[in-house]
């Protein structure tokens, strides 16, 4: 796992930020190590553009020497010539140049507001490239039975569990490797999500069922990690490239392998089914699945044709026979 205290080559304002961005804003460790890929490369493109570089390759470039003086005198020409460079030399799709930006606008916003080691925030106007939305792709009801009903084998308890859970309960592939026994308390789930935020989910009864049958076999003398809900073959808590092969490997079996489905597309079908099905309110919505914002929910507002041709069933005026009007 990355640790900031491992890094190589950081500037002490950029290892602080990191630090910042970890312990006050609850970033999970991931997410950190990202901030420090965009900025490390922003860093280097200014030392390039400034012919501070020392004639190296661009990514051989250092940036240990990079302080507040540099970043002081940064403007927002430069760091739109580095969004061009990111577009045209790395081709970075409109995603990755957002993520950029925003990287570089927190940063900022850190010297400016927090630390005070800069007056100016130069990024203030900096506009985020736009991105086009696409809608997660997601298993229908029937695709999620014929899922369900293909699981066998050795494993079968245990994979029908896991394949149950992410269909019931929306939650992450990290999520649900990190599963312990005591997480499970009646008909309750507790999870840790991401930036370490936890939250409770409840088990139906599908859920709650197939916890206990999986736990009627789950081999308790094999485990190594005796915490563990999910044990691997070989004692072992069962890992991420585990889950996705046994998942990729049921879609294949129920005919969805050509359909470019993965686990984490189960987790929007859980999200989608009970948009679709449940009438589930949006707010409620976005605390099931752990999101930090309402927007990234919102997504699954735009899912439901079915809900855009009820609306219009719904007009009174559509029953209405024209036939029958003109006699």
């Amino acid at each position: 796992m990355f640790s900031i205290n491992t890094l190589v080559d950081c500037p002490e304002v950029l290892k602080n930020f990191l630090v910042y961005l970890q312990t006050i804003k609850g970033d999970s460790p991931k997410t950190v190590y990202e901030y420090f890929l965009d900025l490390r490369m922003f860093f280097r493109f200014l030392k390039k553009q400034r012919g501070l570089d020392g004639g190296k390759d661009f990514d051989e470039i250092t940036i240990g020497d990079v302080g507040v003086d540099i970043l002081k005198s940064v403007t927002l020409s430069e760091v739109y010539d580095f969004l061009y460079y990111v577009l045209n030399e790395r081709g970075g799709n409109s995603s990755t140049r957002s993520r950029k930006s925003s990287s570089i606008r927190t940063f900022f916003s850190y010297l400016t507001v927090k630390v005070n080691l800069i007056d100016v925030n130069p990024v203030t106007e900096l506009e985020v490239p736009s991105q086009r939305k696409r809608l997660p792709k997601y298993l229908n009801l029937e695709e999620s039975v014929a899922l369900l009903s293909v699981i066998e084998g050795d494993y079968a308890e245990r994979d029908f569990l896991i394949a149950t859970l992410f269909l019931n309960c929306g939650l992450r592939l990290s999520e649900l490797v990190g599963i312990n026994l005591r997480d499970i308390k009646g008909n309750t789930l507790r999870v840790i999500g991401k930036g370490d935020k936890e939250r409770t989910i409840h088990l139906n009864k599908a859920c709650t069922d197939a916890i206990e049958a999986y736990l009627k076999v789950r081999p308790e003398n094999l485990a190594k990690d005796k915490n563990a809900l999910f044990i691997s073959r070989l004692g072992n808590r069962i890992s991420v490239k585990t889950v996705q092969y046994t998942i990729n490997k049921y879609f294949k079996m129920c005919g969805l392998g050509d359909k470019g489905y993965s686990v984490h597309k189960l987790r929007h079908t859980a999200a989608t089914l009970m948009y679709q099905h449940g009438n589930v309110d949006i707010r409620v919505l976005k605390e099931i699945l752990g999101h930090k914002n309402l927007a990234t929910t919102e997504i699954y507002t735009h899912l439901s044709n079915k809900h855009i041709e009820d609306a219009f069933e719904s007009n009174p005026l559509g029953k209405i026979d024209i036939k029958k009007l003109k006699k």
